[in-house]
């Protein structure tokens, strides 16, 4: 049974993401911080990617076995250590830890990078990266960390559009774009995507068909749909659905357009549509999941 990263550590965390009221469930990362004097945590593995983000100023002497392989190095400000999903490792500090570990899902991470970056990521998404010093990805880790010190709405908005400014960071410079030559023998590749993708956005609001988008990646309609199942793991219909729905989630999370303004900006038939399909998917109707985001105005 794959446990939680707090659940052996040493010390539970003073600050956690999935404590905090007012911070989404459907949050794209889990952010806790960590202090602990001298210990270890034993070996062992997650099915979710974590990034280590080092706070302590003082350099210290650190240990990491992982997948069988010791490493004894020194821990400096600002470095970072990113532990991918399925990899076996433990740990062992010699002085006390100031750390943000950032937990992120694989599910969500490629779907991130799909549709905000029209990125195809390798199964393994990021890199086995040890040690690396990243300033600027730190920053953003403290600012996550920060949010959740006041537990309001304020710092959840806060939260939640910094999580989205450290993933695009994250998988921009380090994250395992697909190979256009291991693409399966589909050939869909990342060109091919962008340009549906563009094509998706481009005309949200209006009726998509699948002929549409084989046209945009220059395919007959049956290989279109056979490549684009292939390698996204969904229908091309399927895909524009889930499209219109992340859509209309953002902008149900502003509480300056009405129902109507935002079923016809993502293209749904009508209300009605759009209130039975939001349902479906997400188990809410809009006007539930609204009222579960946005505060009432006294």
């Amino acid at each position: 049974m794959p446990r939680l990263y707090d659940e052996i550590y040493p010390s539970a965390p003073l600050l956690n993401s999935e404590d905090a009221a007012h911070m989404s469930a459907a949050a794209l990362m889990s952010v806790r911080y960590f202090q602990a004097e001298p210990s270890s945590m034993p070996e062992d593995v997650f099915d979710e990617h974590h990034i280590l983000l080092n706070l302590q100023p003082v350099p210290h002497r650190v240990q990491n076995v992982r997948n069988g392989e010791l490493r004894d190095f020194t821990f400096n400000l600002h470095d970072i250590i990113v532990t991918p999903a399925g990899t076996r490792s433990g740990w062992r500090w010699f002085a006390k830890s100031n750390v943000i570990v950032i937990t992120l899902d694989p599910q969500k991470v490629e779907k991130f990078a799909q549709s905000e970056l029209g990125m195809l990521l390798e199964p393994r998404q990021f890199e086995d990266l040890p040690q690396f010093s990243d300033p600027d990805l730190c920053a953003a880790g403290v600012i996550l960390r920060d949010a959740l010190e006041n537990d309001d709405m304020s710092s959840a908005v806060m939260f939640e559009a910094m999580s989205r400014v450290f993933l695009v960071k994250l998988l921009q410079k380090y994250g395992r774009r697909r190979p256009e030559d291991v693409a399966l023998s589909a050939r869909f590749t990342s060109a091919h995507y962008n340009r549906v993708l563009a094509h998706i956005r481009a005309h949200l609001d209006q009726t998509i068909t699948v002929d549409d988008l084989a046209a945009e990646a220059a395919m007959s309609k049956s290989h279109f749909n056979r490549v684009f199942k292939e390698t996204l793991g969904s229908t091309p219909m399927q895909y524009v659905m889930a499209y219109r729905i992340e859509q209309a989630t953002r902008m149900l999370s502003e509480a300056d357009q009405s129902f109507a303004e935002i079923s016809a900006a993502c293209g749904f038939a009508d209300q009605a549509h759009f209130s039975r399909s939001f349902k479906k998917i997400t188990g809410q109707t809009p006007k539930e999941f609204r009222a579960g985001r946005v505060p009432d105005k006294k």
